[in-house]
């Protein structure tokens, strides 16, 4: 009997962290392998790679727990989260917090080897990752501090690997600054009815009537802001990291066919589809470096 209750229970931490979808990782790693090549030029260390990578899947699964302990009083009014197992009462609240904590302190014991920058931008990613669930409280618009907790691997990437944070860095973390906002207001356009019912403020709420619009604005200036970073490289124009974000540009139109009549279905599948703007920026940049 004990066996088949530590199963369950690993199944439901499973569930808590969302392992089990796997896109909200991805959505993190994309541009930490961004920024871990470009710090790189092309060739990242395998410690730095293993250590990012796997801080990424560690920090992003505790976010998750922190989110759901913040949430446990909405998400049983969400049609879409009121079966997570903390809102539905299959775990305790102490135990979504002591998820949170031991896979953010294995996490920050990744960052050991590297330099003094790395560890307090590690300071400052932890507190990201805590405050960010609270902020759809008081924001008028949360997904631009998700934009900043999910690419916080940028700086600490080059910090890890340049001990120094230049303006490559920058312009990165506004561009996922600027994409996390189109991905996740179309994750908040399926939750927009019952977000107004229970108070939660989001992006798609904020937007209105112009969600749509500013969806595709959003997926722009993150395009535009990646041009930039390649320019700033010295990519030329027609080179592998352009055509990357060609088609990048290409499946954000795709996600305008899919969000303009604003339906619950459209609307998620385009979140979810992110994962292939990401990726194609990544083989750009990828096929840059290997074509040198």
């Amino acid at each position: 009997m004990a066996a088949f209750d530590l199963r369950g229970r690993a199944r439901l931490y499973w569930r808590l962290v969302r392992l089990h979808r796997p896109i909200g990782i991805l959505l993190l790693l994309w541009p930490t392998l961004w920024a871990l090549l470009i710090a790189a030029d092309g060739m990242p260390p395998a410690y730095p790679a293993f250590a990012f990578i796997l801080g990424t899947v560690l920090m992003r699964s505790a976010g998750c727990a922190i989110n759901d302990f913040a949430d446990r009083d909405f998400d049983r009014h969400v049609a879409r989260t009121r079966d997570r197992p903390l809102t539905s009462g299959q775990i305790e609240s102490w135990e979504a917090v002591a998820v949170f904590a031991g896979l953010s302190l294995v996490s920050l014991l990744l960052v050991i080897p590297f330099n003094g920058l790395t560890w307090a931008l590690a300071c400052v990613a932890a507190f990201l990752a805590v405050s960010y669930p609270f902020t759809k409280r008081f924001l008028a618009i949360p997904q631009a501090y998700l934009g900043v907790a999910f690419g916080f691997g940028i700086p600490m990437a080059f910090a890890a690997l340049r001990a120094e944070l230049p303006p490559e860095a920058w312009l990165l973390l506004l561009a996922n600054i600027a994409w996390a906002i189109a991905y996740d207001t179309e994750y908040a356009m399926v939750d927009r009815d019952d977000d107004l019912k229970i108070g939660i403020r989001t992006s798609a709420i904020t937007f209105g009537r112009l969600d749509v619009a500013a969806v595709m604005t959003s997926y722009a200036i993150t395009l535009a802001l990646l041009a930039l970073v390649g320019s700033r490289l010295g990519f030329a124009h027609w080179s592998p990291y352009n055509a990357g974000l060609l088609v990048a540009g290409g499946v954000a139109v795709y996600h305008f066919t899919l969000i303009r009549d604003r339906s619950r279905e459209g609307c998620f599948r385009a979140f979810n589809h992110n994962n292939w703007f990401g990726a194609a920026v990544f083989a750009g940049l990828a096929l840059q470096y290997a074509a040198r």
